[in-house]
């Protein structure tokens, strides 16, 4: 083996800082949404793509990042991935009208698939040699990401209010001229391999979950019982049966079916989709009520979602790992759902006379609380689930899981609040119950989750604290 890089170090600060960009570039446009919604002309209903184009994009695709790093060289797709995410925010900064702004957060959510396998495969090259050392770097590089969901939400707030929403995408411009310019002098050479890329895969599992995602949003305005709405459905399964049919065959597929037969990873990648679909739509309804009913403007309103992130990120480094430690995944999995789901019904008695202090930072912090101490091991879970060699591929399953459930997730309540008032602007009392509607639905989807962890997580398959905080991403 060779001689470990003397600038490993900065290395992983730049691969950290990739973990952080491609997290905080889901939190930090959360704020800035109705700026964006009133610029733009976005209809209440159709609002929510402007994160669901980014998570559709970067969970769809993240498959196929693993297999292009594996390919065509770590460093060479790292590269990659930040000059098309810094395309895509230029893109969606400029954006003149709502369908450049979703093909310009399209492409950024192309940018941080490719980033994120890369970064880790660069990682594991950098710090392999010595395992103290990789645990290390495991460690600040799992923290990059709840650090980074933190820091979006905040930010978000101080961009919008002070400078205007555009920003929120050019912040990653020069960040990404950055890391271009770093890349060569700090990463590893890697070397291409021979193989195949499954496209027809990767194109029947990306417009599957977009076309099914689409139908469910477009549900309240077309109808669920119209005939547009069930063959949209219709189209984006079988695009879905199709994606599954094709890894049957193919030599080398996107992602191998018999994986699933592993112990614990089925189960724990379905926790993951669910614990996806209740979180994001507690955030993205969260920041409405604030601006639209409480009236707070965007930076207020960033900063009083700061005590819930800080939670989190406390919760995920320090908190979950102790708990772990002392009572196994599977107990501090199904007790953080039982938390997110109890957050989330509280949340749901907002009033539309409400107040900060009573309607939103008690039942956020229980939500928070619960969300920290159910991801860290379900995350875990998932990924020690599998073989050693397997391992990039448990990890980059997992992250489609969580992605994909908060695309649907936020879809799906989405419709729920449109068809309980979330679509009437400017009437409190409707807006109210349309996001209180939204809050059951996640809390339902929390239960489901804990529920579900609680029926199938074997307690034997157990990952170490360490591990387990460093896997986060």
């Amino acid at each position: 083996m060779s001689a470990p890089s003397p600038r490993r170090w900065a290395a992983l600060a730049l691969i950290a800082t990739a973990q952080f960009i491609v997290i905080m570039d889901t939190s930090i446009i959360g704020v800035a949404l109705p700026r964006i919604q009133q610029d733009l002309g976005f209809s209440q209903e159709n609002l929510s793509w402007v994160f669901n184009a980014y998570v559709v994009a970067f969970g769809g695709l993240l498959l196929l990042g693993g297999r292009l790093s594996d390919l065509l060289g770590a460093r060479r797709l790292f590269s990659t991935g930040w000059l098309i995410l810094l395309a895509g925010s230029l893109l969606a900064g400029i954006a003149p009208e709502v369908w450049v702004e979703l093909t310009g957060r399209a492409v950024q959510g192309i940018g941080a698939a490719l980033i994120a396998p890369s970064a880790l495969t660069l990682l594991m090259m950098l710090f392999g040699h010595a395992p103290k050392e990789l645990t290390k770097a495991l460690a600040l590089y799992g923290a990059a990401a709840p650090a980074g969901g933190t820091a979006g939400v905040f930010l978000g707030g101080l961009i919008t209010e002070y400078l205007s929403w555009p920003w929120v995408f050019y912040i990653n411009i020069p960040i990404a001229i950055a890391a271009l310019l770093a890349t060569g002098p700090l990463m590893p050479a890697t070397t291409s391999t021979r193989g195949s890329i499954d496209v027809l895969g990767t194109l029947t599992v990306t417009l599957g979950l977009g076309t099914a995602v689409y139908a469910i949003v477009r549900a309240p305005e077309a109808g669920w019982a119209a005939a547009q709405t069930w063959i949209t459905l219709a189209v984006a399964a079988a695009l879905l049966i199709a994606f599954i049919a094709i890894q049957a065959r193919r030599r080398e597929p996107l992602m191998r079916r018999s994986i699933f037969r592993t112990p614990n990873l089925a189960a724990a990648n379905l926790t993951q989709l669910l614990l996806g679909g209740a979180w994001i739509p507690m955030w993205f309804f969260l920041n409405l009520y604030l601006q639209q009913v409480l009236g707070y403007s965007a930076f207020p309103s960033g900063a009083a979602l700061l005590p819930m992130t800080i939670l989190i990120m406390l919760g995920m480094i320090v908190l979950a790992p102790k708990a772990i430690g002392r009572f196994g995944p599977k107990t501090t999995t199904v007790t953080g759902l039982a938390l997110l789901t109890a957050g989330m019904a509280w949340l749901s008695l907002i009033s539309p006379d409400g107040s900060f202090a009573t309607d939103v930072l008690p039942a956020s912090l229980v939500a928070a609380l619960g969300m920290s101490l159910a991801f860290i091991p379900s995350l875990g879970t998932a990924i020690s689930a599998a073989r050693p060699e397997e391992g990039g591929l448990a990890s980059g399953i997992v992250n489609t899981s969580y992605q994909v459930g908060s695309a649907l997730g936020l879809a799906a309540m989405t419709a729920v609040a449109a068809a309980n008032g979330a679509d009437r602007l400017g009437d409190l009392p409707a807006l109210t119950d349309g996001f209180s509607a939204a809050f059951v639905g996640a809390a339902a989807i929390a239960l489901a989750a804990a529920l579900l962890a609680a029926a199938t997580l074997r307690t034997r398959a157990t990952a170490p604290a360490d591990d387990v905080t460093a896997s986060r991403g």
